[in-house]
């Protein structure tokens, strides 16, 4: 069996992880120890991302023909890959913070829905809270106004009470 043929089914794995992703990043992880290295894979599994270790010329001929190409340039060294088809900032999100405790981890580049960020782009992409928390605070900011008008209704509704009652009981007392 030829080279190409074994590494065929390795590339349609990529090609499949990648396929309608929203975004890869690229990260050296070289220096983690295992226990970091098992707790990175961890909170990229609990965030619905995938993490792979693989060969660059895989991860090159992976990304022939799609918007991940833009990272070939930066696929020298040991590099692993980490992918997300729901949440387009999560791998950078979780990564950057992870990088915080363990220095050993290099983020070296990202595709984020279809444009390539340099490492320091893929940080600034990272300060962005996820869709969820995005969302009740949307939630939350729509939610305000209607709570505070009912609040408003409601104490309109109870100073209008008061005076009819008043109204009610001085004819009584004529």
């Amino acid at each position: 069996m030829a080279k190409v043929e074994l590494k065929q089914p390795i590339v349609q794995a990529i090609v499949e992880d990648l396929t309608d992703a929203q975004s890869a990043v690229i990260v050296n992880y070289c220096g983690l120890t295992v226990a970091q290295d098992t707790e990175l894979r961890k909170q990229l599994r609990e965030a619905g991302v995938i993490y792979k270790v693989c060969k660059n010329t895989m991860m090159k001929r992976a990304f022939e023909g799609t918007d991940f190409a833009q990272l070939d340039e930066y696929l020298e060294g040991p590099n692993a890959i980490a992918i997300s088809k729901e949440d387009a900032t999560a791998p950078a999100r979780i990564i950057c913070d992870f990088a915080k405790k363990a220095e050993a981890l290099e983020v070296k580049a990202g595709v984020v829905e279809g444009t390539v960020y340099d490492a320091a782009g893929i940080q600034e992409l990272s300060k962005i809270p996820s869709r969820e928390v995005l969302l009740s605070k949307l939630l939350g900011s729509l939610q305000s106004p209607i709570t505070n008008l009912a609040r408003v209704l409601n104490q309109i509704a109870e100073q209008g009470d008061a005076p009819a009652e008043a109204e009610a009981e001085a004819p009584a007392a004529e």
